[in-house]
Parts: structure tokens; C-alpha cells; sequence
């Protein structure tokens, strides 16, 4: 039974690889470029997102999302508040998404089109096990963590920091009230993946918004 198992589950993770790869072949000839965003459930990752897309629609980009969640269309609508044309993915109890996924809400005739499009963030289920395995064709792959969640996430799910791109600590406005130990966290992040690139920032106060907002500019000039 165990071996059927790890056979069922490496198909899967192989026509996932597969189509993604078709994925990331269209978003590279359109010349968009798409983050996937990971953290668990509370980070505050639709709220950086938010603010995100707002910063980046202020400099006149074209931007837009692609939000995954279990059943409702609650930060979906959040997100549309900032102008953006944003889609809804519901995965009903799926806890990620998959670049099935993804290809079908891009093939439904949704708000938008990738060729008019500067960056597509994708907003993944919040999980910090299952979308790790799950290439959805993105370019950037972005772990997120609070201050509120303790500085040994990183350790804790190595999976998903070591397959990042970058990582983003959200809500620093509460760093001193949940006495969080910034040192001992960066450490944590750099002992999972060395010299990876780290955030930190403030959707409330944008603290931290202009560097990440550099970091996007500049993937996307690398992207060509």
C-alpha cells in the first residue's frame, strides 16, 4: 500500500511539473512576471498583497492576482479594492493550488489577460506543507512569516523556505509588542536557506514596502 502511494503521488507531482513548465513558458513569452506567495493561515499575506498591489498600480504597472482559498471569496474582494483585476480560485478543501489550477482559471476568460500584465502574484491556499510541492509555472516563489508566529517557522517547515526565492517577515509594527527576536529569526531563515533574500515589512505602516518594491522591479528588468 506504502509503495503504491509514493507511486500515485510522484504521477502527480509529475504532470503537475509537466504543465507547469507549459505555464512558465507562456508567462516568460508574455513578459509577466508571477510570485507565488506561501505562508500559513494569519500571516497577513492578502494584507502585503494588498498594499503590494496598490504600490505597484501607484507606478503605473499593470498588475493583477489569482487568490486561492478553500470556499469563500473574502480576500478575493479584499484585493479588488485596490483597483487590480483579481480572480478567485476555490479549491473546495484542497489545501494548495496546483498549475491545473491555475491553467484552468486562465483559460475561463476571467478579468484579465497575462500578455497585458507587468506581474501576476499568485495568492496560495494558506498552508505551509502542501504548496511547497507544487510548482504553479511562478518565477518567484515567496515564503511569508509573521512576527506573531514565532521565530522558528523557518526550522520548523524547511520544505518551503528552502524552496523560496525570497522571504518577507510581515507585521514588524508588532514586532515589539510580541517581543519578537529579529536576530533569531533572520538566523533561522539564512540556517534553512543561506543568503537568501528577507524582507521586513508593514502593510500597515509600509515599512519595508520600498525595498521589496525595488526587488520586484529589478526580477522583472532580469526577466527581460
Amino acid at each position: 500500500m506504502t509503495t503504491r502511494i509514493v507511486e500515485l503521488r510522484r504521477g502527480i507531482l509529475k504532470k503537475n511539473d509537466e504543465l507547469a513548465a507549459v505555464l512558465r513558458q507562456r508567462f516568460e513569452a508574455a513578459g509577466v512576471l508571477v510570485l507565488n506567495l506561501v505562508s500559513s493561515p494569519g500571516t497577513g499575506k492578502t494584507a502585503f498583497l494588498e498594499r503590494t498591489l496598490r504600490e505597484l498600480r501607484g507606478r503605473g504597472a499593470r498588475v493583477a492576482a489569482l487568490v486561492g482559498d478553500l470556499e469563500t471569496d473574502n480576500d478575493a474582494r479584499r484585493l479588488a479594492a485596490s483597483g487590480a483585476p483579481v480572480q478567485q480560485i476555490n479549491t473546495h478543501g484542497i489545501c494548495h493550488l496546483d498549475a491545473e489550477m491555475i491553467a484552468k482559471a486562465l483559460a475561463d476568460g476571467g478579468p484579465f489577460d497575462v500578455s497585458g500584465l507587468d506581474y501576476l502574484f499568485i495568492e496560495n491556499v494558506g498552508n505551509l506543507v502542501c504548496p511547497s510541492s507544487y510548482d504553479l509555472g511562478e518565477r518567484i516563489r515567496v515564503a511569508l512569516l509573521s512576527v506573531t508566529e514565532g521565530e522558528d517557522k523557518p526550522l520548523k517547515y524547511p520544505t518551503l523556505f528552502n524552496s523560496a526565492d525570497a522571504a518577507v517577515i510581515t507585521k514588524m509594527d508588532l514586532a515589539a509588542a510580541c517581543e519578537f527576536d529579529r536576530a533569531l529569526a533572520l538566523k533561522n531563515i539564512n540556517e534553512i536557506r543561506p543568503g537568501i533574500r528577507v524582507f521586513e515589512t508593514s502593510a500597515k505602516t509600509g515599512a519595508g514596502m520600498a525595498e521589496w518594491l525595488e526587488y520586484l522591479g529589478e526580477a522583472r528588468r532580469k526577466q527581460g
